[in-house]
């Protein structure tokens, strides 16, 4: 996870000199009533503590989001993530009968909104604090190539999230957008602990 958050970084630091070199008159910047649309990857997963948390681990994220300026440098929006997390163990090979049957893979859709709180936003680095909450759909695949829709390792519950992040504008109303995210999972009455670092490009579309 480590690795993987570095090289996020040195791209997004790559990106975002290439932006500095270009004319300050070629980057518009939004304005309040004007809508972000981003699509972005990254890498996370969830730290050994809960019930969902103990069997899985770790693995590459992608994600969809929508963005709205607001006045006072405030901000809402949606939020789309799809995670793919391996299990922590690699299960045995499946010979036909049910003690050998465990879950090798873990995919999680959070959907849900968002919340920002944005400074700077007269610059071409935009930076913000941002907290929201939804619905965390989780299903697992086991290894005998079936997909468990409810069970021990599947199911639905709620989350709630907290982050910071950036906005670097490199072109007109298009931006690097780098972030990190602290994810509660909620399944069963327990609390699985989710962090996710993202890089992703934001386009504005002017009115």
């Amino acid at each position: 996870m480590r690795s993987a958050a570095v090289w996020l970084m040195v791209v997004a630091v790559v990106a975002m000199g290439a932006g500095d070199a270009r004319a300050e008159s070629s980057i518009i910047l939004p304005k309040p009533g004007q809508i972000g649309l981003e699509a972005g990857g990254g890498y996370g997963g969830f730290v050994q503590s809960g019930n969902i948390a103990e069997i899985f681990g770790l693995g590459p994220t992608f994600n969809v989001r929508i963005r709205y300026r607001m006045r006072y440098e405030r901000g809402i929006g949606l939020s789309f993530e799809s995670q793919q997390l391996d299990a922590r163990v690699e299960p045995p090979p499946y010979d036909g009968t049910d003690s050998t049957i465990a879950p090798t893979k873990l995919s999680v859709i959070l959907s849900g909104a968002e919340f920002y709180q944005m400074f700077g936003t007269r610059t071409k680095t935009t930076r913000m604090i941002m907290i929201g909450g939804g619905l965390a759909q989780m299903r697992a695949s086991l290894n005998d190539g079936e997909t468990e829709l409810s069970g021990d390792n599947s199911g639905d519950g709620l989350y709630v999230s907290a982050g910071a992040g950036m906005e670097n504008f490199v072109y007109r109303s298009w931006a690097w957008d780098l972030s990190a995210r602290y994810y509660a999972v909620f399944r069963d009455g327990q609390a699985n602990h989710n962090f996710q670092v993202a890089l992703g490009a934001i386009f504005y579309a002017s009115y």
